[in-house]
């Protein structure tokens, strides 16, 4: 039970004093080093970082050091791999081989108590996203190439699906890996688009066509990306987590050696359909945390400013809308846990095949869950709420997803989905 008074649904449950059948001692003993970590090499500056659109280098260096990006891969851990490479603790407080999906949740969750995207996003969407297919469906030899070094933290990689004509539609991907005559390299030839870390990254676990039209023409390939011939990448100014490094790539003939498949020729839609699954549970989890950072944040304005001769809380119609709020989060909330929990009894393979079409519900109903929240922080803040700096500086950060704002020249997210991608970057914006 919580010593200090907790602002309403600043925690999830389990962290404001209420008993949870899924959490066991390890659990909690991770939570507390987690958050004295994140705090400290993190949200102190969080929203500073993202407001300056970059995150330093030293403190990926400092994260890669702890150890502190190897949480954001799927549980179970590489046991074997990181043992190898000296990793067999993180943080003193769970030994690598009793990593699981819980302590994965922590982990995501505590990354995000920043109520922003863009910090937490800038270090981990690389080895959560990039590293996977290769742990997963990548031979020996390319493990032993690229493993080490990734997983340590001394060189990035990134995943790189998206292209400008292809979003969702990951099954017509254009861009082409066609083998040289002595079939010892593939020459790549096209466009990447909204490439999360890219910026930053020597690697790549690409996706490119190395046959015909349709999903079976696809395969993946680790390709080489900062400095290397034939590559140019430029940040692009997106409307949210722009600290996150989000990146537009040109590849120009790009010599990449045969021995950088991974895994088969033609499995590449199988391979980024598995991946997707991690990546949508992530997501779903750290928007979860956003909604209740917006969502308590408004919870403690009400509490204090006054209006009309009494606190805002006492207005029947702000305790309707925290109410209505507090109801999906904490439903949510609920959600994401069951499914966690239920990662940790499936066998991954099993796990993969049941959850995913619920997996991806769990990431857009996130989605929804936080943009109510935001949009009733904004409505709460009232002016302050549009004001980049004090109180409700981190309000203002959540602008661009609410249609609170008409008049801020923001496209409103019901255009989104008819947008895609492109509804994201601040180009667009009227």
């Amino acid at each position: 039970m919580s010593s200090t008074p907790v602002v309403p649904f600043s925690e999830p449950p389990y962290l404001a004093g209420l008993p949870s059948p899924y959490y066991k001692p390890t659990h909690l003993k991770w939570q507390k080093a987690c958050r004295e970590f994140v705090s400290k090499h993190l949200l102190e500056n969080a929203l500073e970082w993202d407001t300056a659109e970059n995150v330093p280098e030293h403190v990926f260096e400092e994260f890669a050091k702890a150890g502190m990006l190897i949480p954001s891969l799927p549980a179970p851990l590489p046991v074997e791999w990181l043992k190898r490479l000296g990793i067999h603790e993180l943080l003193d407080a769970v030994k690598v081989e009793e990593f699981d999906y819980i302590h994965t949740m922590i982990y995501i969750d505590e990354m995000a108590r920043s109520g922003l995207a863009g910090p937490s996003g800038s270090l981990t969407t690389g080895m959560s996203f990039g590293v996977p297919p290769i742990l997963k469906y990548g031979n020996k030899q390319l493990q032993e190439r690229f493993l080490p070094e990734l997983l340590t933290g001394k060189k990035r990689t990134c995943i790189a699906i998206t292209e400008p004509a292809a979003g969702s539609d990951v099954a017509n991907i254009t861009t082409t890996a066609t083998k040289t005559p002595d079939g010892k390299h593939y020459i790549i030839n096209g466009t990447k688009k909204w490439i999360t870390n890219g910026i930053w990254a020597e690697y790549s676990s690409m996706a490119v066509r190395t046959g015909g039209p349709g999903p079976t023409g696809l395969s993946m390939l680790v390709v080489p990306l900062k400095g290397y011939p034939g590559v140019s990448m430029r940040r692009l100014k997106v409307g949210g987590q722009v600290s996150a490094g989000t990146t537009f790539i040109e590849l120009d003939d790009v010599k990449v050696p045969v021995k950088n498949l991974i895994g088969q020729e033609g499995m590449g839609m199988r391979y980024i359909m598995t991946n997707f699954n991690h990546e949508r549970l992530t997501i779903a989890i750290g928007a979860t945390r956003q909604s209740r950072v917006a969502l308590a944040a408004a919870m403690e304005y009400v509490l204090k400013r006054e209006a009309f001769g009494k606190p805002l809380v006492e207005q029947p119609v702000v305790r309707h809308r925290l109410a209505k709020c507090g109801a999906l989060l904490e439903s949510q909330w609920a959600w994401v846990e069951q499914f966690v929990y239920q990662m940790t009894q499936l066998p991954k393979e099993t796990a993969d095949i049941e959850l995913g079409g619920l997996t991806a519900m769990a990431k857009a109903q996130a989605g929804i869950v936080l943009n109510e929240c935001a949009q009733c922080a904004i409505l709460l803040f009232g002016g302050n709420g549009y004001t980049r700096s004090g109180q409700g500086e981190l309000i203002e950060s959540k602008l661009h997803f609410t249609d609170a704002t008409p008049f801020h020249g923001v496209l409103h997210p019901n255009f989104l989905p008819t947008f895609g991608g492109n509804g994201l970057p601040a180009d667009f914006r009227t």
